[in-house]
């Protein structure tokens, strides 16, 4: 009878990974990044998956000119909006100079990729509440934005972003910011200095070209060579801030992730997400979660592709410790030969929220211990981008853009070339229901499947990777007709080959939809 209650209860339950755990709100974000050496084509990959309430609308902002004395505002709450030209709560806090031309650039929650073939990914690891000044302008999001108007390489991105935050006052909690171009990709970590004080504190370290790095939340940089100015950057004031403020004593070596890390890192510099990309991309390196420490990037075994990046932003930790389905189980009677057995049960999903972890460990205590996947249910949307120095900027750079669970929802490309998209896209479904805008039209087979993930996941993963196997191929194709056509033909090519990717996989997420209500239709 227990058993028979566990897997009602289970099953009524999965409804809830529509909602967002607000339990680890916090844990919101994830960047795997590698450089061009370690990559199987030579791209230079950054990403991010924006793991909370931000806006899934995207548009292109185009390139302009400015005249002298211009100036632009610093806004506060734009992620909330709800389309485009939605200006509802947005917060318009001061205006900064204006520089003489701006680069277009690709316009998601946080500004991603710009016509320079330069890139931004996001991750938040708060850091001590002591340093944020919440009344200081800059938020990380206007950074991204400015570096995109204004900058053609990584590195002058840090170095402006660094130079605003100090100059107007850092206002949001510590950040870290992967920064590519098509040659090189750098880590940007950037805090306040005080709850009364304007500034910023910040250092970036470049990722070497052979190897891979993942920031989920916690502080990745470690020691700091100010005399190794090719990899590594940082204000002036980083240690003076961490010795004030009680971060560091001031003896010995001085450590940035020690210094500012938050109570989330529980110490170390890694948690599951950084231990999982690092051991997958370099198992050679034999390293333990019981190790203290993690290395801050790493050579990968073997060389990494844009599909492999996409790959384990999906990952749930599916058979290993951390697998939360794992005992999540149902007797299944004996058939045929096969004898009597516990198999996890149809309804387990590793997207439990909070209300169904703690209705499993009500009836059985233990059954789900919350582990932090790198895919996760309230995703907003997910990067891939990538880099490459051997194409012009217009296609060798590529936004691959999917909204919802990365593990589910297919990507689609967004060049730094394209001036427009679907019309799908110009509007947000976070806070309203819009069945025609892009986040809805893969959201509701994705639940749908997560009602019975353990017979659904087979099928559904195997649509996600046809989409994705169709695209690339596509794209090979394109990549050839893109190189001999006429310049005024390339931009209106590129929107509509997005326009194209776009418009196949909604009709199979349709399909999806439609199948499983056929699946589900007599109950949950």
């Amino acid at each position: 009878m227990k058993k028979t209650i566990l897997l009602i209860i289970s099953l009524a339950v999965s409804l809830g990974t529509m909602a967002q755990d607000e339990e680890y709100q916090g844990l919101e974000c994830t960047s795997v990044v590698a450089g061009r050496l370690a990559t199987t084509d030579c791209s230079v990959i950054t990403s991010h998956t924006c793991d909370g309430w931000s806006h899934t609308w995207v548009n292109y902002v185009p390139a302009a000119d400015h005249q002298n004395g211009e100036t632009t505002w610093i806004r506060k709450d734009w992620r909330k909006t709800k389309f485009v030209t939605d200006t509802a709560g947005v917060r318009y806090i001061m205006e900064i100079p204006q520089v003489s031309h701006t680069y277009a650039y690709l316009n998601t929650g946080y500004p991603s990729l710009n016509e320079k073939q330069v890139a931004i990914g996001e991750t938040t690891f708060t850091g001590p509440d002591t340093l944020i000044n919440a009344n200081a302008p800059i938020l990380i999001e206007e950074l991204c934005r400015l570096a995109l108007e204004r900058c053609s390489s990584a590195r002058d991105a840090v170095l402006l972003m660094g130079e605003i935050a100090e100059k107007y006052g850092y206002g949001d909690g510590g950040e870290c910011l992967t920064v590519a171009d098509k040659d090189e990709v750098w880590f940007f970590e950037i805090t306040g200095v005080g709850k009364t004080r304007t500034g910023a504190a910040w250092v970036a370290q470049r990722v070497p070209d052979d190897e891979i790095a993942v920031s989920a939340n916690i502080p990745r940089i470690g020691k700091i060579d100010r005399n190794d100015t090719m990899h590594f950057l940082a204000s002036d004031n980083v240690e003076n801030v961490a010795r004030e403020n009680g971060l560091w004593n001031g003896e010995g070596d001085f450590v940035y992730w020690k210094a500012y890390n938050s109570s989330y890192g529980k110490g170390k510099n890694f948690r599951e997400r950084e231990f999982r990309v690092l051991n997958t991309f370099a198992p050679s390196l034999g390293l333990s979660y019981e190790d203290s420490e993690m290395p801050f990037s790493v050579k990968p075994d073997s060389l990494v592709s844009v599909r492999d990046v996409m790959a384990i932003l999906r990952d749930t930790y599916e058979g290993t410790q951390f697998d939360m389905c794992r005992n999540v189980l149902v007797e299944v009677p004996a058939k045929d030969t096969v004898p009597a057995h516990k198999a996890v049960s149809p309804v387990a999903n590793p997207w439990l929220t909070t209300t169904m972890r703690n209705t499993l460990n009500t009836i059985a205590p233990g059954t789900v211990e919350f582990s932090r996947t790198l895919a996760v249910a309230w995703c907003s949307y997910s990067t891939v981008i990538q880099l490459r120095n051997y194409l012009p900027d217009e296609i060798g750079g590529i936004c691959w853009y999917a909204v919802d669970n990365p593990a589910q929802s297919p990507r689609i490309p967004l060049f730094c070339g394209g001036s427009t998209l679907p019309g799908a896209f110009f509007n947000c479904g976070q806070r309203q229901y819009v069945p025609d805008c892009v986040l809805w039209q893969f959201r509701k087979a994705n639940k749908l499947a997560t009602l019975a993930w353990q017979d659904t996941k087979l099928d559904f993963t195997k649509n996600v990777l046809e989409m994705e196997e169709m695209t690339f191929e596509a794209l090979r194709e394109l990549q050839n007709r893109y190189s001999v056509a006429p310049d005024g033909e390339k931009t209106e090519m590129l929107d509509k080959f997005t326009a194209d990717i776009y418009a196949r996989c909604a009709t199979r997420w349709n399909e999806l939809e439609a199948k499983y209500w056929l699946k589900f239709g007599r109950g949950f």
